[in-house]
This record gives structure tokens, C-alpha cells and sequence, in this order.
């Protein structure tokens, strides 16, 4: 039986806790909320990946994060997914039931809720760089809410080739491939371009070979990366006139769902962007 004692903390596993604002957030929002909760941070090898989740499962976590590079990798571990999770293949969120841990996806859902008030993506075309983790769960959302067409534009053919596969299958959505050999140069009719790769996570230097000469200025340029929250790919977007949105909302959004998974309530995502916000200086 889990460990009593045990039994009200939550954590993230994968990257480094340095330049991570997760564990920050997570804490205001508990101490918001009157939760006499903790939320830990460990940075897990690969090859530790098993035993960090059936320690989780041992000691009686109500739930974790999971970060790269482990949201396709852990499923595997898991007893079961959710439907969400399941048609994505990856999981960010785990959450205890009984005494099965369930894989949960809400980075996907994290990111189209920061598109509020900024971007409607019904009928509209997309480019996602990238096709891991996140690339899949935002994908998939993005073709869930009514995009027209997703262009999946990857280094590895095998992996960008299955991501558009994926969007076809879980939603009927067009979608294609594009390899990311060169440099990308982005074309007239995509309407939104989202950067979801790790590439710049505390890294302000990262350059990404992507070229805004064809986009339009209607374009909006989304990037995951929160470390820095104006990235080298938002600067160059704005210098051409896009719109860019940054990687804050679904920090804040995708956190929000797993909070109300573990602990039943709402949170005050005030709080938590706030807290975001301190964590990063901004």
C-alpha cells in the first residue's frame, strides 16, 4: 500500500531543474489554494526512467510531469492512458487512480488555450517544427479545434512522416511532410507557425534555420521555449512584422489542467503566470 505520509506530492521528471519554472509555479499555486502539498523536481536519466516511475507509484504520488525526454518513452511504464494521451502517443501528466498511475496529455490542450484571443485556428494552415512530444500534442489539438492543414516539418523523415499520419488518423485533418534538410523558408499560406522543438531552451543564442522572407505579416509565430521568453525565432518574426505569441501560455495552461487532474479544483492561473513570470525575472 502507498505510504500515507506520502500520498499529497506531485513531481516532474526529465529536465534540469535549473532554468525550469514548473516547480516555482506549482507551489504558488498550491499555497494559493491552502494545499499542504510539496512538488519535486529530479532530473532522471533515460535508463532510470522505469524506476522513477515505479517509485512514484511505491511511495504513493498523487501524480507527476513528465518533461523531455522521456513523454513518449514513459508510456511504456504506465498501467493505462487516457483517450487523449492514447491517440497522441505521448504523455506530460501522470495521475494516480487507485493504484494505477494513468498517462494524461495537456500540453496540446495548454497550447490552444494561450491561442485564445490571439488566434482562431479553424481553417486555418500550420507549420509545426518538430515531431516529438510536444509537436504531437499540439498537432493533434491544433487538428481537433478545425485546422485546415498541418505541415509537419521535421529533420527525421520516419518521425515527420508518422506525426502527419497521426493527424490524418486522429482527426481527419490534411496533413504533410516537409523535411527540415536546409533552411526553412516558410511559406505564403501558412497561417500559424509554431516551433516545437527543445532547440533554445535556456539557450537566448539558439538560432533556428527558418526563413519569414514569404510569410505574411498576418502570420503568427508560436514557440514553445519559455527560457527565454522572447526567443531568437520571435525576434525575427517580429522584425518582419508577424505576430508572435511565447511559450508562457502553455506553461501555464498545460500546468493548470494537471493541477485540476491531481487536485479536483480550478487554480487561479494568475497566480501561476505570475509566478512564471518572478521565476524568469521578466
Amino acid at each position: 500500500m502507498p505510504n500515507p505520509l506520502l500520498q499529497e506530492l506531485c513531481c516532474l521528471l526529465g529536465q534540469p531543474v535549473a532554468g525550469n519554472p514548473t516547480q516555482f509555479m506549482m507551489e504558488k499555486v498550491l499555497a494559493r489554494h491552502g494545499l499542504d502539498w510539496r512538488y519535486l523536481s529530479f532530473e532522471v536519466p533515460p535508463e532510470s526512467l522505469g524506476d522513477a516511475v515505479r517509485g512514484i507509484k511505491a511511495l504513493g504520488f498523487r501524480g507527476a510531469n513528465v518533461a523531455r525526454p522521456h513523454t513518449m518513452a514513459v508510456v511504456e511504464f504506465l498501467d493505462r492512458l487516457s483517450p487523449a494521451a492514447a491517440a497522441i502517443g505521448a504523455v506530460n501528466c501522470l495521475v494516480r487512480d487507485g493504484e494505477q498511475l494513468v498517462g494524461e496529455n495537456t500540453d496540446g490542450k495548454g497550447f490552444v488555450q494561450s491561442l485564445v484571443g490571439v488566434f482562431d485556428p479553424a481553417g486555418k494552415q500550420v507549420a509545426i517544427l518538430g515531431a516529438g512530444g510536444a509537436a504531437r500534442a499540439i498537432a493533434v489539438e491544433l487538428a481537433l479545434a478545425g485546422a485546415a492543414r498541418i505541415s509537419v516539418v521535421n529533420r527525421t523523415p520516419e518521425r515527420g512522416l508518422a506525426l502527419a499520419e497521426l493527424i490524418t488518423q486522429q482527426a481527419g485533418t490534411q496533413s504533410d511532410f516537409v523535411p527540415w534538410s536546409a533552411k526553412y523558408a516558410i511559406p505564403a499560406e501558412i497561417d500559424l507557425l509554431v516551433q516545437a522543438t527543445s532547440i533554445g531552451m535556456n539557450d537566448p543564442e539558439a538560432r533556428l534555420p527558418v526563413s519569414f522572407k514569404q510569410a505574411r505579416p498576418e502570420l503568427v509565430a508560436a514557440d514553445v521555449v519559455f527560457n527565454p521568453a522572447d526567443t531568437p525565432l520571435l525576434e525575427l518574426a517580429r522584425k518582419h512584422g508577424c505576430r508572435v505569441l511565447d511559450g508562457l501560455g502553455m506553461v501555464v495552461y498545460q500546468g493548470a489542467a494537471c493541477f485540476k487532474l491531481w487536485t479536483g479544483l480550478d487554480p487561479d492561473t494568475t497566480v501561476m503566470r505570475e509566478a512564471v513570470e518572478e521565476f524568469l525575472s521578466l
